[in-house]
């Protein structure tokens, strides 16, 4: 088998134990309440914080490893990973949890932003969100096997438990990594610091950040409450929510592929507006036949997005800032997670203040705006090139 496919492999592998930690524990805020006896938006709380210590130590973190051997760095983060989530299963209380959390969104934030810049150096430039969408199907498969295998194995052996088993499959990522990643990847000199930071005032990596913070993270004020609305608002039972999971994770694995294909074929651009009008759509969960449906119709484009946003932010920093590429894409998975700490966040807040049946038409609204903003950055995109073809047309001319 060519090197590149394996690479690749060892990138999917890792973003599959990293997806499964993310979100396992949306699946265990109920039995994570109860066995700390502690209320659901606390509990809510632990993927807040997760969040915050990705979108933190992405771009900062990103920054200060680029001259750091890029397989050396990839073990690296996943042996912290594993770590992280060893001290997870030993966890005696609520407090370590939290420790143990942000190690691992530690490993998480810098995983993703170089992994992104990585795959798109190992395929041509026009299958770049192609070879995105192929690392964050591991994401994906998180969704259909192991987000919902964690749950199980949390409602019937104890949530600790199920963070042993994800520390395997760190350990598993961690060896794919070492067998699988060529010790020589192309690696861009990196710029001082300063500079690579001043990604953030370019106004238009600010706006597709704004367009990933928006979409991606309002649909996480319901998502984080999942199970809690399937349960308490739809009547499922926790046997049937484990069902409902992977049903769900199955229509995201085909909603990562078909976004990543969307995005090479129509342009980021259109398919991110496509994909958060359709978000905008799936707000249904009171009857629980139709809240099945919604949440596989929920799941087919809830994660469609990723590609399209992380391949666009890639685009954008090598045309607007392209000695810091690498951090660019570090604050674009910042902005991911600073999405997703605020949609918890004001999921929580909305379940205090107003109900949890409140959530979805709320996460619905909040997606809307991620469409205007993407239909606005796409105005500027067709603006800025308006010139460049005028220029062209008048110098065939001469």
């Amino acid at each position: 088998m060519p090197i590149m496919p394996l690479a690749l492999l060892a990138l999917t592998i890792s973003a599959f134990a990293i997806g499964t930690t993310e979100f396992v524990i949306v699946g265990l805020i109920p039995t994570i309440a109860a066995d700390l006896q502690t209320s659901l938006p606390s509990a809510g709380l632990l993927v807040s914080l997760y969040a915050l210590s990705v979108a933190i130590g992405a771009p900062l973190l990103t920054a200060l490893t680029g001259r750091v051997p890029r397989k050396t760095l990839l073990a690296g983060l996943m042996a912290l990973f594993t770590v992280g989530n060893l001290i997870a299963w030993r966890s005696p209380g609520y407090e370590s949890l939290i420790v143990a959390r942000v190690l691992t969104g530690l490993a998480h934030g810098v995983f993703f932003s170089v992994g992104s810049v990585i795959a798109t150096t190992l395929v041509p430039q026009e299958k770049a969100a192609r070879a995105i969408a192929t690392m964050f199907s591991g994401m994906t498969v998180a969704f259909v096997a192991g987000i919902p295998l964690g749950t199980f194995i949390g409602q019937h052996f104890g949530w600790r438990a199920t963070f042993l088993v994800v520390a395997l499959f760190g350990l598993i990522a961690l060896v794919g990594a070492l067998a699988f990643v060529p010790r020589r990847l192309a690696q861009a000199e990196p710029a001082p610091l300063a500079r690579q930071l001043g990604a953030l005032t370019q106004p238009r990596l600010l706006l597709v950040y704004a367009m990933t913070a928006v979409g991606y993270g309002g649909s996480l004020i319901a998502f984080t409450y999942m199970a809690p609305l399937l349960e308490q608002v739809a009547g499922f039972t926790p046997a049937q929510l484990s069902l409902v999971l992977v049903g769900y994770g199955v229509s995201v694995a085909f909603g990562n592929v078909w976004g990543g294909r969307l995005a090479d074929r129509a342009g980021p651009v259109k398919a991110l507006k496509r994909i958060f009008l359709l978000l905008a759509l799936t707000v249904t969960v009171h009857i629980a036949w139709l809240a099945a449906l919604t949440m596989l119709a929920w799941g087919a484009v809830a994660f469609g997005n990723v590609p399209a946003l992380q391949v666009y932010v890639v685009q954008q920093a090598r045309r607007f800032a392209p000695e810091a590429a690498d951090v660019a894409s570090g604050f674009n998975i910042a902005a991911f997670n600073l999405g997703v700490a605020g949609g918890a966040s004001l999921g929580g807040l909305i379940v205090e203040r107003v109900g949890l049946g409140h959530t979805p038409w709320i996460a619905a609204a909040m997606t809307l705006a991620a469409f205007g903003l993407t239909a606005f950055s796409g105005a500027l995109d067709r603006r800025d090139s308006m010139p460049t073809r005028a220029t062209e047309a008048a110098a065939s001319a001469h």
